[in-house]
């Protein structure tokens, strides 16, 4: 793993690839991840590049994958477990690949559409089997009249028909009978009745067992009609409105004789369709199943191959068009890397001529490369949420490991919470190799690849709840309390004791409300408790207004602290771009205005923890009062916290004062003075690299000369460059934003720190809240149904907390410390104005899809 402090330094090369091994080059290079492509024809279409038709090779075949991935997963056939990357398949081997992959469509298809044909007639033979079975019950006709009329496909009706009388008058009488879908008999026999004028009879009866449609596949109840009408034009519309309503129609023989005949057939056929269907099943279940052993490899493969030719689409042809040309980024660490990845293609491809590179100079920007690992991928990506670092600045993640995670603690301090985050984190980590927690749904998902953030999240709540003694909004008695009650009893002091304090009797005891600790009384207060707060204030009247007055400071002395790291590491930035008038001009204005004013706030508040004890503490001063005096200049002197504070404050003062018009005006006259070719002391301009460009402060920087290394100045200096016109209005304007955002900033970011006190203000009472409600009570039942009553409130209790305070609670306490990070740390020194660097790189492609899943 590369240094975290800040990202790794990358180069320009150029690659001369051999039209014969630039495929095999380029494999071994996606294996190993080494280099990003630049595109060398962005003015050029993409179905005007030179690959384009490999590349529609690639995506037929992701085609023909799609398809057998679907009907092997359509078949309930388990593609193989696990992770497979076989190579991208060598150009001999891709036509044989197209060739088999084609081939094996073709199969599939014709063997599946005889398939649907067999079970498509195997549903009709079915439904005419059960058609004949319900219409053999609806009538019985006179066999004397049944030849009268075989013109019509006649099947049996309602017994109310007169036959007899319909052949006096000379009708002519015809039949449907058929299947329709349940929920369309009323509307079609509606529709029956308005077209034909009731010159129809029909008669239904409903199947009891549900069958599948043959056209749709889907299960149904149905329902088996009859419809006897009177005239051959009733017959048409009849038949008319059984093909709107897509009615399954079946002829009806005319003898029971020829229905027996019908009858046997049927079955003979169906049991012929199910032998034939079988068969075919199981075929094209060891087609698929053959298919399925290779299926995972090939999409592998075909998407290797795809990502090679868009990479040689992105590069360009020498004038002869025997050699590509191709522009990457690689980190200079693995420039040797890269050339062996060269070398390996070559060999694979066994050309006479190898392939080879060369590093070219760049005034571009390179992109952006921090690697990392497991466990701070989760840390730098709440960096990247921010913005891409730009190229060799300082990398914030390094530090967000650790402050991150006791800034969150800081508002979510609570021993049992935290420790339930934590074993919930821990159990994630042991179980990290499991492939179900990696493919699991996408908010597990979210946890798992936090999974190392939520443990030290967890682990410090552990360290501020022992802090602020604090596990389920109880304390913890662990050392024994350093406040002793029986010191405050008149009878274990002396007389002289007795009238100089004021001390408990029984009198007081009974008939106070309120009993007050004087730790001024000896023996009342015996140290200071080893680890944080005593767990006697918990049992105070006044607890809440001691962990205020504790928290609130504390907040504002990790802000304060937070954010002059930030501006020292401003500093190491200026240092590696060699830009130290930004140190003299921009960092040391900064840091005084800072420490001159909260800095110096910081001082009182453990200056006055220091020096003032119990005895001491009613005639202290009150910090804030001073601290306003500071500005307020007062005519009547105050007693102040220690000796000459007024004329400390006033150096403070005016300090502060001075660094304001250096930080506003100091970088854009330095600037001025150095495009104007002056002499420029101080400044080291040797080995300086042009990274962003279009700024103005580059332009008065190369308009300068080189002083370093005790050269001649008249050798070095004075050099002219060509370069755009200087602005100095835009730089003044520019950093005089900076420098009012700056000033007003620090007073707004060091109240936007006391989010810290206020959070864990609410986290507390939330939680003494939820343990009032529910613990107290059910502990306070009788113990005769205690015991069944507390089995449900620890189970509501163990609810309520982890759906409120721990993902709540969590999630809110997780969003502040994001924005303390990215507003009040960040802006300090982070531009965050890089691009990614996005490797070539087999490992980003994924083996797996769904069904609907398109390969690509």
């Amino acid at each position: 793993m590369g240094s975290l402090f800040r990202s790794e330094p990358m180069c320009l090369a150029q690659l001369f690839l051999q039209s014969g091994t630039a495929y095999e080059c380029l494999s071994a290079l996606g294996e190993k991840g080494l280099v990003q492509f630049r595109d060398l024809n962005q003015n050029v279409s993409s179905f005007q590049r030179k690959f384009v038709g490999e590349v529609k090779r690639c995506e037929e075949l992701e085609r023909i994958l799609v398809y057998l991935v679907q009907e092997i997963n359509r078949a309930d056939i388990p593609l193989p477990e696990g992770e497979t990357s076989p190579p991208a398949p060598p150009l001999k081997q891709v036509l044989e690949m197209q060739e088999q992959l084609q081939k094996l469509e073709v199969e599939l298809r014709e063997v599946t559409k005889n398939k649907e044909k067999l079970r498509k007639n195997l549903l009709e033979l079915i439904e005419y089997t059960h058609m004949l079975r319900v219409t053999k019950t609806f009538v019985k006709r006179n066999v004397e009249f049944e030849p009268t009329y075989e013109e019509f496909p006649s099947l049996e009706n309602d017994s109310l028909l007169d036959y007899s009388c319909m052949q006096r008058l000379g009708a002519k009488l015809g039949f449907v009978s058929g299947l329709i879908s349940q929920g369309k008999v009323e509307a079609f026999e509606r529709m029956l009745w308005r077209a034909c004028k009731g010159y129809t009879i029909v008669t239904y009866a409903e199947l009891d067992e549900s069958l599948e449609d043959p056209e749709t596949g889907e299960v149904m109840k149905w329902c088996v009609f009859l419809i006897s009408f009177w005239g051959e034009q009733i017959g048409h519309k009849v038949k008319k409105i059984c093909d709107c309503y897509h009615c399954h129609v079946y002829p009806y023989p005319n003898t029971a004789e020829e229905r027996r005949e019908i009858q046997e057939g049927l079955n003979t056929r169906i049991q012929d369709l199910y032998t034939v269907l079988h068969k075919t099943e199981d075929y094209l279940r060891q087609v698929l199943c053959k298919a399925a052993e290779s299926v995972c490899s090939r999409v592998v493969q075909v998407r290797k191959m795809k990502a090679i030719y868009h990479m040689l689409n992105m590069c360009s042809f020498d004038v002869t068009n025997k050699c590509l040309i191709a522009e990457v980024w690689c980190p200079e660490a693995d420039l040797h890397h890269l050339r062996q990845a060269l070398e390996e293609g070559s060999r694979e491809s066994s050309t006479a001529i190898p392939s080879f590179m060369n590093t070219i100079p760049t005034k571009e920007t390179p992109p952006t490369l921090i690697r990392t690992n497991k466990f701070t991928e989760g840390f730098q990506n709440i960096v990247d949420a921010y913005g891409v670092g730009s190229y060799r600045e300082v990398n914030p993640a390094l530090f967000t490991i650790i402050t991150f995670p006791f800034l969150f603690a800081v508002m979510f301090g609570d021993f049992g919470h935290g420790f339930v985050m934590f074993l919930f984190a821990l159990l994630l980590v042991l179980n990290e190799d499991h492939p179900r927690l990696s493919r699991s749904q996408e908010i597990l998902r979210m946890f798992f690849n936090g999974r190392y953030l939520l443990l030290l999240m967890g682990l410090f709540s552990v360290y501020t709840g022992l802090i602020y003694n604090d596990c389920f909004s109880k304390s913890l008695n662990l050392f024994g309390s350093r406040w002793n009650v029986s010191a405050m009893y008149s009878s274990s002091h002396s007389p002289k004791e007795r009238q100089r304090m004021t001390l408990w009797n029984d009198s007081v005891v009974r008939h106070s409300q309120v009993l007050q600790l004087d730790p001024s009384v000896p023996g009342v207060f015996r140290g200071p408790y080893p680890l944080g707060i005593d767990p006697i204030w918990n049992l105070a009247t006044n607890r809440l207004t001691f962990l205020n007055s504790f928290k609130m400071k504390l907040s504002v002395i990790l802000g304060i602290i937070h954010m002059t790291f930030g501006v020292i590491l401003g500093i190491f930035n200026h240092l590696h771009f060699r830009k130290k008038f930004n140190i003299y001009l921009v960092s040391i204005p900064e840091l005084l205005f800072m420490l001159c004013i909260f800095g110096y706030l910081i001082f009182m508040i453990v200056y006055k923890w220091l020096v003032f004890s119990a005895e001491t503490s009613r005639v202290a001063p009150s910090i804030l009062i001073e601290f306003i005096n500071m500005f307020l200049f007062p005519a009547s002197g105050t007693k102040g916290l220690y000796p000459g504070q007024e004329h400390i404050q006033r150096v403070l003062l005016a300090i502060t004062v001075l660094s304001v018009p250096v930080l506003f005006l100091g970088k854009p006259l330095f600037l001025l003075w150095l495009h104007n070719g002056r002499s420029c002391f101080g400044v080291s301009r040797s080995g300086y690299t042009l990274v962003r460009k279009d700024s103005e402060e580059e332009v008065s920087l190369l308009g300068s000369q080189d002083i370093e290394g005790g050269g001649d100045l008249t050798e070095d200096g004075c050099r002219e460059v060509t370069c755009e016109e200087f602005n100095f209005g835009e730089i003044l304007m520019t950093q005089v934003i900076h420098s009012i955002e700056y000033c007003l900033g620090c007073v707004s970011n060091t109240a936007s720190y006391l989010r810290l006190w206020a959070l864990s203000l609410a986290h507390a009472q939330l939680s003494d809240v939820l343990w009032a409600m529910l613990m107290r009570v059910g502990l306070r039942v009788d113990t005769t149904y205690g015991v069944l009553l507390l089995l449900p409130v620890i189970a509501l209790f163990a609810v309520l907390t982890v759906f409120i305070l721990l993902i709540m609670e969590g999630l809110s306490a997780f969003l502040h410390a994001i924005r303390l990070h990215w507003v009040e740390f960040q802006n300090k020194f982070y531009v965050g104005a890089g691009t990614k660097f996005v490797p070539f790189s087999f490992s980003l492609l994924s083996s797996k899809f769904s069904n609907d899943d398109s390969v690509g």
